[in-house]
Parts: C-alpha cells; structure tokens; sequence
C-alpha cells in the first residue's frame, strides 16, 4: 500500500468543507472525461455546482448535466480556483502541470493519467480493494490504470481468502482505451474496410478494422514488455500491498470500440476449487457473475458495454497444474466506466463520505 504521511510533516492545504463541494471535470470533452460527468449525474452525486476545464479551443462550448448546460472553460492558471474536487482526464503532462498546482489551492485531485500512479506518497485507489488508502493523500489520488482494475477487482475477495502468489494476464483491449479518436477510427476504417476502400490509420500504428495487434504502447527493449504491461504489474502490486506478488502480462489491441477483457489465470497458496471462485465472486462488490456453461454464455464487450459492474466467468479449473491451485477465468468491464470514469467518481464519493 501507499506509505502512510508521516505525522512530522505537517499538511499546510487549506481545508474544504466537502460535504457539498464544487467539482471540476478537468478534460471534460474526452471520452472519459464525457463519461465523467455521466456518472456524477446518475449516480446523484452531491455536489454543489459543476465546473468543466478542457482546452482553449474547446472553450465557451456547452455540454449537458443533465438538462443543465455547463459552459466549458479554458484551464489556466485564472481557473483553478475554488474547487474542491478534481477529476483529471486530460492526460499525463496536464496532470503534472496542474495537479499539483491545484492541490497546493486546496483541492483534492483525483487523476486519470499515469503521472503520478507509482509515486510513494500519492494513493492509488480501486475503491472496492483499498479505499483505506484515501486518507493518505496529500491532495492527489490516482485512479489505476484500466486493465489493473478490471482485472483485479474480481481477484481482490478471492485474494482475501486464499493469497494469490502468480498472475498471468492477456488482455482484449477495445478501441476506448485509447479515446475518442481512437474509436472513431475504428468505425471509419471498419467501413472502409467494407467497402473495399484503402483506409491509412491516423491514431493507431496498424490498420484497426477486423485486424489484432500488440498493444501501441512504448516497447522497453530490455524486458520486452511494453509500458501497458509495466503499468499493469507495477500497479496490480501496489494496489493489492504485495510487492512481490508474481505477474505477467501479454496486452493486445481488439477491434471493439468499448469494454475491455481480459483472460485471467491465477495461482493461490492453497488448493482452490471453481465452486468456491463462483460463490465468491457472486457476492464480490461491483461483479456480475456470467458463468452459463450450458448455454455457453460468459462475459463479452457487448454485455459489458455501459455496465457498472464487471463480467466475471469461464472460471475453471487449470488442468496444467496438479496442485489444483491455479484457477483460469474471463472477465469483460467497460473501460469508460469501472476502468476510467466510474471508479474515479467512486472515489470522489468516498471523499464527501
């Protein structure tokens, strides 16, 4: 877990009454940040007014909380002021510029991007697994990255009752995960495909439509693995508190426009059975059970896609190892949502209490 804030050091932010605070989207036209503001709204969250924050080119812009307008502001220096919650989904060097800034103020930052996920002192947060972990912040909390928290969420209760020592993780990423642009080409270059046209992609290394590749994150030549993997294991340890924990990741690029999965095979200490993965999953916070074998119905984007909860099934036993300890299963959450928007947002309710 996070180190605890040492008592020697005093925090000198000012403080906020939050039991109605102002909340700022911070990123506000992205498709996460679009998803944001959704869920702050459907989930009835108790704010006192909402402020939105994106570029200069997008500002004087209007977008809907609900059927109140929000004009778009530009985020600058002279527009930070007076929030007391954040929600960061502008990317990495925006929250290295302005989060700090920002909490220096008095706000609390709950931050999308990876900038400042492995850092000691900032809490990286999956609600549903350490929400203990939010008292020690110093005003940033990270929000994980997708494929960690669809991933481990549904380990964490299973992880409670008998440890998980090895995790191996391949992922069926879908287009959200790399924004709007992203998705949308996916849908151009899927009817180009159609139509026999030649189509050049923009956003992507490789053509997207009916096409599998590795994930387009940066390649570390050293160890092979590329920064979505690295964030993954790194992230996956340090939300669980097990530094040693035994991970490895394989993450691939899917041509679905929304809700990630991932093929999960995980080794526990002791000997564990499907039966007992099934009732504990059932009754796991934020998990939905999908585990038909006779129809052979188990999680899928299609099902996952604008769900809160995540996909869990296909649980079985792993054949390939004798011990009957290791359990192989699949899981499908909406990346928008429970990896992005939802679990930030879960965050910001723990905050007002």
């Amino acid at each position: 877990m996070c180190a605890a804030v040492s008592d020697s050091v005093p925090d000198s932010r000012p403080r906020r009454d939050l039991r109605s605070p102002v909340v700022a989207v911070v990123g506000a036209t992205g498709a996460v940040g679009r998803e944001m503001i959704e869920c702050l709204h459907r989930r009835k969250f108790p704010l006192r007014s909402l402020r939105l924050l994106a570029s200069g080119r997008s500002a004087g812009q209007v977008l809907k909380y609900g059927d109140q307008p929000v004009v778009i502001e530009a985020l600058g220096p002279d527009t930070i002021d007076g929030i007391d919650i954040a929600l960061f989904s502008a990317g990495g060097s925006v929250s290295k510029q302005y989060a700090p800034l920002m909490a220096e103020r008095g706000t609390i930052v709950v931050d999308n991007s990876s900038a400042f996920r492995m850092h000691d002192d900032v809490p990286l947060v999956v609600p549903e697994i350490n929400s203990q972990a939010i008292a020690q912040h110093r005003g940033i909390i990270a929000n994980p990255n997708c494929v960690a928290i669809l991933s481990i969420t549904p380990l964490w209760p299973i992880h409670q009752r008998n440890p998980i020592r090895r995790l191996i993780l391949s992922t069926y990423q879908a287009a959200s995960g790399a924004g709007a642009a992203a998705m949308e080409e996916l849908r151009e270059s899927t009817r180009a495909y159609l139509a026999g046209e030649r189509y050049e992609p923009k956003v992507l290394p490789h053509p997207y439509a009916f096409n599998v590749f590795s994930h387009n994150a940066r390649v570390d030549p050293t160890t092979g693995y590329n920064d979505e993997e690295a964030k993954v294991m790194q992230e996956a340890r340090k939300i669980f508190g097990d530094a040693t924990m035994r991970i490895t990741a394989t993450c691939v690029r899917v041509p679905v426009l929304r809700a990630h999965c991932v093929s999960v095979n995980f080794e526990c200490e002791e000997r564990i059975t499907p039966e007992e993965v099934r009732s504990i999953v059932a009754s796991a916070p934020g998990v939905r059970l999908v585990d038909d074998a006779q129809n052979n119905y188990y999680p899928m984007p299609n099902d996952a896609s604008g769900r809160d909860e995540l996909l869990v099934g296909r649980i079985r036993q792993d054949v390939s190892d004798p011990s009957n300890r290791s359990i192989s299963m699949f899981i499908a959450g909406d990346q928008l949502l429970k990896g992005a928007a939802l679990n930030a947002v879960q965050i910001a309710e723990k905050l007002v209490g």
